[in-house]
């Protein structure tokens, strides 16, 4: 794997001025370490294999080299006469990431003056109104994969004409629930295409698929703990006493933005009435909400119109809350990976960001897989007023029988992905 170097500036990687120009306009100073590394052979046509921390610039790493692409073999033409085709093709796994990302790519081609035009795809609203977007064609769609799937069956698109086919949150995309629509959609598109994949993580299990997908690919991987600007802890508490050591630590603290993680939705709605209880309002945000209803949830968050956001893993994925200062597992994530990605919607961007985990005795086995899964260590500590009632002694360790795999994990419930569309 290809170490980090330092990082170029811009106009050093080959970027063409409509985009320097729009870079400049939004501030970014020099290239984060994967952008400058990816963008110079994503440019060059290379297929690319990307893992860097969240929050580091992995959208720019790839809309920037495949707006430039595009724009230049159009020749500055429209977009125009391209029947129902698409050249650029970004599968995500959740519909807010699919309106993230067309929104930043939409940003970044903002010099363009109109030749390239972006269509976000996804489930929970009106297919009418994306069938209309996407007439004509578009030269880059976002899309989460079963609705793309149901607009592909509609004629509305076609993806015989893909040049480059991006996998954002590939290990999410690659993993059991979505195997079934990415391999229609993959029989689809060309054979012969530039393949991006990114992600924070990379579990084993995926490895071998992601050589399948791959052409002789860049291999890049950037994490790094050292450089991480996000401080980790997690506090022991007692069985029963997590809704009371969360509301003591958001008085206590006075925290004005929380992202708070529990593992079903049900979980959300009754942690956020026994919140309510102790004066703490608070928002949930999970796949039952309708699509708009989650729109707003999200909006008034980012805006610090709501303090306290209690979410399933849907908003663990590629999520940006700008300046998000705190997230907590109240629930351990079931993958040791998804707590890499969860405590990554803190700390992005260079930001200073505080993840807090609440383990009782019960979840000390799971945090420890995590812990080796995820190569740190972290200090078990108590808060002051909520000590433990009993040490958490090896014997007792040992009389806890190991978690057993969640229900859904099986072959036969694979499609129990309800936002893959």
């Amino acid at each position: 794997m290809t170490t980090t170097t330092a990082p170029a500036n811009f106009a050093e990687l080959g970027l063409i001025s409509p985009l320097l120009a729009r870079l400049t306009e939004l501030e970014y100073q020099q290239p984060t370490p994967i952008q400058a590394q990816a963008i110079p052979s994503v440019l060059a046509g290379r297929d690319l294999i990307a893992g860097a921390n969240t929050g580091s610039g992995k959208t720019a790493t790839f809309a920037l080299p495949m707006l430039q692409q595009i724009f230049e073999q159009q020749s500055g033409k429209s977009h125009s006469n391209k029947g129902n085709y698409v050249t650029g093709l970004v599968l995500v796994p959740t519909r807010e990431l699919a309106q993230q990302v067309a929104d930043s790519i939409k940003s970044y081609s903002a010099h363009f003056n109109g030749a390239i035009k972006t269509v976000s795809v996804f489930g929970g609203v009106s297919v009418n109104k994306q069938m209309l977007n996407l007439r004509g064609g578009c030269d880059i769609l976002v899309a989460t994969p079963g609705r793309l799937l149901d607009l592909i069956s509609s004629n509305a698109i076609k993806l015989g004409q893909v040049k480059t086919l991006v996998l954002d949150e590939a290990d999410r995309m690659l993993s059991l629930g979505f195997t079934e629509e990415l391999s229609q959609l993959l029989a689809l598109a060309p054979k012969q295409k530039q393949t991006l994949l990114f992600s924070a993580t990379f579990p084993e299990e995926v490895e071998t698929l992601t050589q399948a997908l791959l052409n002789n690919p860049v291999e890049l991987q950037l994490q790094s703990a050292d450089a991480s600007t996000l401080v980790q802890r997690v506090f022991t508490v007692n069985k029963g006493e997590k809704t009371a050591v969360l509301a003591h630590l958001i008085h206590q603290q006075q925290w004005r933005q929380v992202l708070i993680f529990v593992n079903a939705k049900n979980g959300c709605n009754h942690l956020a009435d026994k919140l309510s209880k102790r004066g703490i309002a608070a928002e949930v945000f999970h796949g039952d909400k309708g699509q708009g209803a989650r729109s707003r949830v999200l909006e008034g968050f980012k805006a610090g119109e709501i303090d306290v956001l209690i979410a399933t893993d849907i908003a663990a994925r590629g999520l940006d809350i700008e300046k998000l200062p705190v997230v907590i597992n109240f629930d351990l994530p079931r993958s040791p990976a998804d707590y890499m990605h969860r405590i990554g919607r803190s700390g992005r961007a260079g930001e200073v960001g505080l993840a807090l985990s609440l383990i009782d005795y019960e979840d000390y086995h799971h945090f420890k897989i995590i812990e080796k899964k995820n190569k740190i260590r972290l200090e078990r500590e108590q808060v002051e007023g909520f000590e433990v009632d009993e040490e958490i002694t090896e014997a007792l360790l040992e009389a806890i029988k190991p978690v057993a795999k969640p229900e859904g994990t099986g072959k036969k419930n694979k499609r129990k992905y309800p936002d893959n569309w």
